[in-house]
């Protein structure tokens, strides 16, 4: 964790401000613990960090394509690990068709992210209509479904074991980054008490990554009512309003969306450049040593990166330095238009993440070499 009376030395040509002044033909590596949370150094190199000729063994930067993914299982709780790990499950579900079926994960929180599509989600708890951009985040136990008013594509992001929760805004206050009243739960309203049928339904239970079948006579959605602070709540990623700085390029822990104890969930949203003309307007290079991340590129034009398109997904693992293309790092200081325009959701974790099969079948194995410069 931080430590505010920990030494700070330097030594050579540097910066006294991270992210900022750099010495003149530098290139500024942030070397950092605990994600960005921990002791950091910045290191300043004549050379892009991540200009490597090659790799050799497991070791490299990936990249994914998720709309290669033409056919997934009928359920969402069948739906294949793209990455994981003991307190993560990163899975991606594609369906045309109104749910026959309810589900709930007793495995941990979920957080589900609606990537394409429009649906009537239905749960426990009563109704909320979804869009392309949402987040809901279910509650350990929550039993759902949902009927497909346009062809849907979800992220489900499982916390397993864990709690997904919304984060500290600490100096910034309660209102920061987005406001609680923006924030929807579910309604029992007249859409949701006509479901309310004696027609059979069966459920798919995720039990230790195991499922069971049960079966009811009357759909289990039958509530009346309800109250308490244990609820479903959607946040749709037009309603952050991203933290950040004219002077300073602020890292992604400033755009945490959701925090589990060993994930967190970052929401990457279009917001202006810093407009200091001596301070860095691209992601600066950094080795996270503690954290594996995962991005999803949801919507519009991914301004640090080259040949990536909604829907893609990139792994950086622990161990590795990452940061922008060489074509990005042409406008470190003069970016081209006045803001990004791009939206992604960015998942850091603590625990290294195995690769999936599923995933496998669909990587850009060219990816690493793409920081070459041409």
């Amino acid at each position: 964790m931080p430590q505010s009376n920990a030494p700070v030395w330097m030594e050579g040509e540097t910066s006294r401000q991270a992210h900022t002044d750099l010495p003149d033909g530098s290139f500024e590596r942030e070397l950092g613990r605990e994600g960005f949370y921990g002791p950091v150094s910045h290191m300043y190199h004549r050379h892009p960090p991540t200009g490597w000729s090659g790799f050799e063994g497991p070791l490299r930067p990936r990249a994914f394509d998720g709309t290669r993914i033409v056919q997934t299982p009928a359920s969402p709780m069948e739906a294949d690990v793209l990455f994981g790990n003991p307190a993560l499950l990163f899975r991606y579900w594609k369906t045309d068709r109104t749910m026959d079926h309810l589900v709930r994960n007793s495995d941990g929180d979920e957080l589900l992210f609606v990537h394409e599509g429009a649906l009537e989600w239905f749960c426990d708890y009563g109704r909320l209509a979804l869009v392309a951009g949402d987040y809901v985040l279910v509650p350990r136990g929550t039993l759902w479904r949902f009927e497909t008013v346009r062809p849907v594509t979800l992220l489900l992001i499982e916390a397993t074991n864990c709690s997904l929760h919304l984060p500290d805004r600490g100096l910034l206050g309660p209102t920061a980054l987005y406001d609680p009243a923006v924030l929807d739960h579910p309604r029992i309203d007249e859409v949701f008490r006509r479901q309310q049928t004696e027609d059979p339904w069966t459920v798919i239970v995720k039990k230790r990554h195991q499922l069971s079948k049960i079966h009811y006579p009357f759909n289990p959605l039958d509530a009346l009512g309800w109250h308490g602070t244990n609820a479903p709540l959607r946040l749709n990623w037009r309603d952050i309003r991203p933290i950040m700085s004219h002077r300073y390029h602020v890292p992604p822990s400033a755009h945490t969306t959701f925090v589990s104890e060993r994930f967190v969930v970052c929401t990457f949203v279009p917001r202006p450049f810093e407009t200091d003309p001596k301070a860095i307007k691209v992601p600066f290079f950094h080795s996270n040593e503690d954290y594996d991340e995962i991005i999803f590129y949801h919507a519009g034009e991914f301004f640090s990166r080259d040949n990536i398109h909604p829907g893609m997904m990139t792994l950086h693992p622990s161990g590795v330095t990452h940061g922008p293309h060489p074509k990005a790092l042409k406008n470190i200081y003069e970016p081209k238009t006045a803001g990004t325009n791009e939206v992604a959701v960015n998942v850091d974790t603590r625990d290294p993440l195995e690769v999936g099969e599923a995933a496998r079948a669909i990587e850009w194995p060219e990816y690493a070499g793409s920081w070459k410069a041409p």
